[in-house]
């Protein structure tokens, strides 16, 4: 067994069964250790951005890890943006990042590069195994690492002649260690602050974003009047009728302040106290209210779940969590808005599907709209690195295949990565993509405004770096160069037809839907 061979089938061993890839020449020994290890599926991308986005909306899913393989530092490079998303979602992903042979280095070739120090930004561990030998145990405490709660990135550096060299073996898996569970004392504290009278505000992330922990808020909200919120950015969330619909915390600071006006304590589980996106001149950092006390029932990484289960059964123990009741939208008519095209979605989201939101500031009515809608996952981008939506709608798919995968992004977020639709194709994945197209990167016309004040500010709506509508992006064009079916939308009734008919027919389609920019 050469160390390709026993790297991947000590991954496969440990339960990894999708490898995402855009190889090179490094890599090939790898490739070639995919046909020794036919338990492993390879899914070919063409963009190394899409590779990363992938693994993140497979790990999301399916709730263990992929594996990417990636090549040299450029491809790595590549890939970082949506690496960010996903260490931002504590999602467990194994990097392969094949590199030059050993003795190549000396050289200085072209491709050479410190790969190590690229990895090392997602601060997960990175290991190099020296020769055949070591490519089994650094893939299995690569693999323990990526499960280690909450969930992060760790990436094998797998030099060329490590790869095809002879004296390998499969490695056996490493036993993670469990979510670290909250103390009594800790439980015992913030069940007195909730009993003590004062405003409080409970702000919940992570794992609590599923339907025990959404539950187990729902019950101290009903026996306390707490207020309950969920972070901005989520990773996964179940959402829709017999859930319990908590807001989410706004995203610009005025927002966040307003929603959380008169609360003396913020309550965070599974996440951290809320923090402005971005930093304005007259806005504070830190969004808890001024004299307000943040108190961590459980910290990013720690059984949040347990926690609030346990927290609902000191102070809400005969209570019951008040659910959505299931409703749809009324079918809007007439040219698409901001609101309608949303209601359009809700009024036709079907059981057990997979959102993708990433529809930036044209999102806005989607979470009201769908509240009530049948059960369903939404993931988001939760670094705010633009163009994740497609690539995680890829994972989402590979990883759920009998589910069908909505994926709503915004125009400008689907020129990043806009050859994730080519893999769509290829694999023939059941995703029904919405363009929300409004020509323009509206979010940043919105931030624009927070500095219109300022003397010589022109109008967002004129400045060009703003404007993507010089030339028009054809994405019905884009699309049907990769043989995928397409339609465009400008009005309610025809997204209506046209989403009916995608989510009725196998495979992937994408509906360029014309929408105005929000105000």
């Amino acid at each position: 067994m050469n160390g390709a061979e026993a790297l991947l089938r000590t991954l496969v061993d440990g339960g990894v069964e999708v490898l995402f890839t855009n190889p090179g020449t490094t890599e090939l020994h790898l490739v070639g250790a995919l046909e020794s290890v036919p338990e492993l599926r390879g899914v070919l991308a063409l963009f190394e951005g899409v590779v990363t986005g992938a693994a993140d909306g497979y790990a999301r899913i399916a709730g263990k890890p992929a594996a990417t393989l990636l090549h040299l530092g450029p491809g790595l490079a590549y890939g970082l943006t949506n690496l960010h998303n996903s260490r931002r979602a504590n999602s467990p992903v194994v990097n392969i990042v094949g590199d030059h042979a050993t003795f190549h280095t000396a050289f200085d070739p072209p491709l050479n590069s410190d790969i190590g120090a690229l990895a090392g930004w997602l601060r997960g561990p990175v290991r190099r195994p020296e020769d055949a030998a070591g490519a089994g145990p650094d893939g299995a405490a690569t693999l323990a690492a990526v499960l280690e709660p909450p969930g992060q990135i760790a990436t094998v550096i797998m030099p060329a002649d490590v790869s095809w060299s002879d004296g390998g073996a499969a490695a056996s898996p490493v036993r993670p260690r469990s979510a670290p569970t909250v103390g009594q004392d800790v439980l015992t504290q913030v069940a007195d602050v909730l009993r003590g009278g004062e405003t409080t505000a409970l702000v919940i992330g992570g794992t609590a974003l599923r339907e025990a922990g959404l539950l187990a808020a729902g019950r101290v909200a009903a026996a306390t009047g707490a207020r309950v919120f969920q972070e901005l950015y989520s990773n996964r969330v179940e959402r829709g009728a017999g859930l319990p619909a908590f807001p989410r915390l706004g995203f610009y600071p005025d927002q966040v302040l307003d929603q959380l006006h008169g609360v003396r304590h913020v309550i965070v589980a599974g996440t951290k106290a809320p923090v402005s996106f971005f930093a304005y001149s007259d806005q504070p950092s830190l969004l808890v209210p001024e004299g307000a006390r943040t108190h961590v029932l459980a910290q990013v990484g720690q059984d949040a779940v347990t926690a609030l289960d346990h927290l609902a059964d000191l102070v809400a123990p005969d209570t019951t969590a008040p659910v959505t009741e299931p409703h749809r939208p009324v079918l809007p008519t007439g040219a698409l808005t901001v609101q309608n095209w949303a209601d359009v979605v809700a009024a036709l989201l079907p059981e057990r599907a997979i959102v993708i939101d990433e529809g930036v500031s044209s999102g806005t009515a989607l979470a009201a709209a769908t509240a009530g809608a049948p059960r369903h996952d939404v993931l988001m981008q939760t670094g705010g690195a633009m163009g994740d939506g497609l690539p995680l709608a890829v994972g989402a798919a590979v990883a759920a295949p009998d589910r069908p995968v909505l994926a709503l992004v915004a125009d400008g977020c689907v020129m990043y990565t806009v050859s994730a639709l080519w893999t769509q194709v290829r694999e023939q994945l059941n995703i029904t993509n919405v363009v929300l197209n409004n020509h323009a990167y509206a979010i940043l016309r919105q931030e624009w405004k927070y500095f219109s004040d300022r003397p010589g500010r022109t109008d967002p709506d004129r400045n060009q770096l703003f404007d993507l509508a010089n030339p028009p992006i054809d994405f019905v064009g884009l699309a049907s160069a990769f043989g995928m079916p397409t339609s465009r939308a400008t009005t309610a009734e025809q997204l209506a037809e046209q989403l009916s008919q995608a989510l009725a027919q196998p495979g992937p389609h994408l509906i360029d839907a014309a929408i105005p920019p929000a105000a």
